[in-house]
């Protein structure tokens, strides 16, 4: 059975579509199989690795909202291993469409729950917001990344987040982890961004994943060629930080493979 693994925060910019694509497409390439799920319903994972949102006409949505098999919307992507759950623009009326749903929330655990035994791991792209898509993830998913910008007013926000996360656990998913807080945006030459990285550690400790996301041109261009980062350039910043985040995700969760990996 797979891991299913949400990145969430309700703040939009800090990283988290271009996490959930190159953690994904990290794990690809140390040869796991793995899922990209978008639900966030401005489809940027689905156009980030190659899809045209415009053009999908089996996604989230329809699984979801009509009980579609997931196995006839999802895709194969040009890297290896990785496949992806799409979104289109019709996730932004699936909030409403759920209201009146009998168990609302767990909606996209049954849809992932067809599928997960397919898979090493999912990985699920939340909405900026803390609405029913994102709580629908947060139940589906066995752990959560909460990426964090390493700017002004990261930690804003945070504290909601949590507590959300919280409710959750409590609620409707009692085992619902943290996988760990994700620094992105990191840029060595500013004093601003060594500061966040020393409050955020010193605030959640071992939560805090050791690797840490820099700024990188490659990073930010990867997604206008409907690539990851990896296969736009491997020796990158960009790549070399998602394959050590994968490594240590891998580490934590006890895989041998990895090990193999991380001498070659």
């Amino acid at each position: 059975m797979g891991k299913i693994i949400a990145l969430a925060n309700q703040k939009g910019g800090v990283g988290k579509t271009t996490s959930s694509i190159n953690l994904a497409a990290s794990l690809a390439v140390l040869e796991y199989r793995t899922l990209l799920v978008d639900a966030d319903p401005q489809a940027n994972s689905t156009s980030g690795i190659g899809f045209d949102p415009r053009a999908i006409k089996a996604s989230v949505y329809e699984c979801i909202i009509n009980d579609l098999d997931p196995r006839e919307a999802i895709q194969k992507t040009d890297t290896p291993n990785l496949d992806l759950l799409p979104a289109h623009i019709d996730l932004v009326g699936a909030e409403i469409e759920m209201i009146n749903l009998n168990d609302r929330e767990f909606k996209m655990r049954s849809v992932l729950n067809q599928v997960v035994d397919d898979y090493d791991f999912i990985i699920i792209d939340c909405s900026p917001s803390l609405g029913l898509i994102t709580i629908n993830a947060l139940t589906a998913a066995n752990s959560v990344i909460i990426p964090v910008q390493c700017e002004y007013f990261a930690l804003e926000g945070l504290g909601k987040l949590l507590n959300t996360i919280k409710i959750v656990q409590n609620r409707l998913n009692t085992n619902l982890e943290i996988e760990g807080i994700l620094l992105t945006m990191y840029d060595v030459r500013l004093r601003l961004s060594n500061q966040v990285v020393e409050e955020v550690r010193s605030h959640f400790n071992d939560l805090v994943f050791g690797t840490i996301i820099q700024r990188n041109t490659r990073l930010s261009e990867a997604p206008s060629f409907g690539i990851s980062v990896i296969m736009h350039d491997a020796n990158s910043k960009g790549a070399i930080n998602y394959l050590n985040l994968a490594r240590e995700i891998l580490i934590k969760n006890g895989l041998q493979k990895e090990q193999q990996d991380a001498k070659v």
